[in-house]
């Protein structure tokens, strides 16, 4: 017993003496320096300090919440995940274009017939996931996402994060950029279909005959499911967004040379963002200024160039993403092929749209960032933060400033651009 004590206060002893050591030299150059108490003054920065450093940190400790909780795609799965932000654990899978045998999903009745028409499919390409909105903020009240490899959009119900409803947009291939409408009330959906397809789609007689392809942008009801119209329009549909005033919609769309291979569909220097007047398609569907298509009873509104319902905007080739920025300025279009962002004025459409200014009129910024723009995000204090697909970085920068170089101020609108993981694409 006594051996031990004596080995338990040698392994003791290094420490202790050490500390006495320390101790000791510090009262040697200063006694007052080494063991002062510290002021309020010292315990509130360490204090401030701590809280900053917890604030930063994304452990989040049993029993306790995360800030936020996100909504991703799953792509090929065809599900939607929620994962907390900021601890990035996975919380959720829900099931929604896939068979999902733990929770009977595409396998029992009752989900079939949610699925509908589409029930014999076994899986999907699930993208853009977006809640639904009251005045610009997320409600809490629905998810929607596109399914772009069968044409689908499916809604969850957030109080139990369940699929309730699931449908097949008809006259269509690819559905593809969904977003939702945002004031006063999320009433629309909205998404693209990204490729074209003959118009009267029989597989016979228009197969060849390529001035009959089309591609068309798709507004949804959202309490409904169902199509309310179509419009038909020039080029290929990418992304999409609405704007916080409830009037416009806009859309990124490639291909202005209506080309049908790779190297036609590319040699135009500048592709276009189609903006949509939202009162102008409802009176031209209560008017009866439609078609219809393939034995279906949706309204098909024409909105190709020279359309009163459209609006062409000139932009670099293909360009992909279309963000609204948060305080309802601007559409901002990801220029993919081009290394700019294409920055509209959204309080310029009206006098587009009265034909007293020119589309690229409503241009007001086209920051150059780097290579292969593809989306951007904001956040509250002025800047932009854009993906660059093949510089593998995302480019914070600054939006007034970004103004301000395009009117000739030489300034350097590029705050910092991040290595991020290989080619990112939504952020």
């Amino acid at each position: 017993m006594s051996n031990d004590k004596t080995q338990l206060d040698e392994d003791r002893l290094p420490v202790n003496s050490e500390r006495r050591k320390f101790f000791g030299k510090s009262a040697a150059v200063g006694l007052g320096v080494a063991v002062a108490p510290m002021s309020a003054a010292m315990f509130a920065s360490m204090a401030k300090a701590q809280a900053a450093e917890a604030g930063n940190s994304a452990v989040v400790l049993p029993s306790e919440l995360d800030e936020y909780y996100g909504f991703w795609s799953g792509g090929h799965s065809g599900e939607v995940r929620i994962m907390g932000i900021p601890s990035m654990r996975e919380l959720m899978r829900i099931p929604v274009f896939n068979i999902d045998s733990a929770t009977g999903w595409g396998l029992t009745d009752e989900s079939k017939r949610i699925k509908g028409d589409s029930a014999h499919l076994l899986c999907g390409d699930s993208h853009h996931p977006h809640m639904s909105m009251t005045d610009g903020r997320y409600n809490g009240k629905y998810v929607f996402i596109n399914d772009k490899a069968n044409s689908r959009v499916a809604r969850i119900r957030c109080n139990v994060m369940k699929v309730d409803k699931m449908i097949t947009i008809p006259n269509v291939q690819a559905i593809h950029g969904l977003r939702v409408q945002k004031v006063p009330h999320t009433k629309y959906v909205i998404c693209n279909s990204e490729f074209e397809i003959p118009m009267d789609n029989n597989g016979t007689t228009t197969l060849e005959d390529i001035s009959t392809y089309r591609s068309l942008f798709n507004v949804i009801d959202a309490e409904k499911m169902e199509v309310v119209f179509q419009v038909m329009v020039d080029g290929n549909l990418d992304n999409t967004d609405a704007d916080y005033d409830g009037k416009y919609f806009a859309s990124t769309c490639y291909n202005s040379e209506m080309g049908m291979n790779l190297g036609e569909m590319i040699t135009a220097e500048r592709d276009h963002v189609v903006v949509f007047n939202l009162a102008r398609c409802e009176a031209a569907v209560k008017a009866g200024k439609f078609k219809t298509y393939n034995g279906n009873s949706v309204p098909v509104l024409d909105g190709r160039k020279g359309s009163d319902l459209t609006r062409y905007i000139p932009v670099p080739k293909s360009p992909h993403g279309m963000n609204t920025s948060p305080d309802g300025k601007y559409f901002m279009a990801n220029g993919k092929l081009s290394p700019t962002v294409s920055v509209i004025a959204i309080d310029k459409l009206d006098a587009l749209f009265d034909d007293t200014i020119k589309p690229r009129d409503t241009i007001v910024a086209e920051p150059e960032l780097g290579l292969g723009p593809l989306h951007t995000a904001f956040d509250a204090k002025g800047f932009a933060y854009t993906t660059l697909f093949l510089d593998s970085q995302i480019a914070k920068w600054n939006i007034e400033e970004a103004i301000r170089a395009y009117n000739g101020e030489k300034i350097n609108y590029i705050r910092q651009k991040l290595d991020v993981h290989y080619q990112p694409g939504h952020n």
